[in-house]
C-alpha cells in the first residue's frame, strides 16, 4: 500500500492520531508519524512507534545519526502528508514557510499531495488570521483542507466549529486521495 507521513501538532485531539495511524496501518499503509514538541505533550513518540512499527521524529536531533536526513529520505517516499491535529500555529508556519522545527520541514519537502485537518478552538479558527492562512493552503496545488467539524462541543467546553473530523472521515479522504480523488469534504 501507500507510505503516509502523519504530522501530529499539539493539540487535544492529538489522541486520535493513535487511532488514526492504527486504522492506517491495519489497511497495510506503511506510516510513519513526525510529531511536534506540543504533541508529545498530548500523545507519547512511544505510543504512535508501536502502532506504526516505525521510528518517530520529534526534532531535527532524531536526524543526526542518517546520511539523508529524514525530513528528504521520509518525502521521497511519501505518497501523502496527513497532518491531523493541524493547529492553529501550524497552519500559519505552513502557510509562510516556516520549518523551525522537523514538521516544517517535512511539509516544505512534500512534494506528495497534503491533507490538513484542523482542530482548534472556535475563535481560533474562525479568527481572521487563521481563515487568511487557510485560504493561502487551500489554494496550493495538492493541498486539501478537511474540516474542522463546523458544530461540537470543545475540549474547553465552548461550542462551535473547530473540532477535529471523526478518524472515519479522515481514512476516508485518505482513500480519496490515494485513489486519485479529491475527497468531497474538503476545500
Amino acid at each position: 500500500m501507500a507510505f503516509i507521513i502523519l504530522g501530529v501538532t499539539g493539540s487535544i485531539a492529538a489522541y486520535k492520531a493513535a487511532d488514526l495511524c492504527s486504522r492506517l496501518v491495519k489497511s497495510g499503509h506503511d506510516v510513519h508519524c513526525v510529531c511536534t514538541a506540543k504533541a508529545c505533550e498530548f500523545i507519547t513518540p512511544l505510543t504512535l512507534q508501536t502502532i506504526s512499527r516505525n521510528r518517530v521524529f520529534t526534532s531535527f536531533d532524531d536526524e543526526k545519526n542518517e546520511w539523508i536526513p529524514p525530513h528528504i529520505s521520509m518525502t521521497d517516499k511519501a505518497a501523502l502528508l496527513v497532518v491531523a491535529p493541524a493547529t492553529a500555529n501550524t497552519i500559519a508556519h505552513m502557510a509562510y514557510g516556516f520549518a523551525h522545527d522537523i514538521l516544517g520541514a517535512v511539509y516544505l519537502a512534500t512534494q506528495s499531495p497534503i491533507l490538513i485537518c484542523p482542530a482548534m478552538n472556535t475563535r481560533m479558527w474562525t479568527h481572521p488570521a487563521t481563515q487568511h492562512n487557510k485560504r493561502i493552503l487551500a489554494s496550493r496545488p495538492n493541498h486539501y483542507i478537511l474540516g474542522p467539524a463546523s458544530e461540537g462541543v470543545l475540549a474547553c467546553g465552548a461550542r462551535g466549529a473547530g473540532k477535529l473530523v471523526p478518524v472515519d472521515t479522515i481514512v476516508q479522504a485518505i482513500q480519496d486521495i490515494l485513489d486519485g480523488h479529491s475527497p468531497t469534504q474538503c476545500i
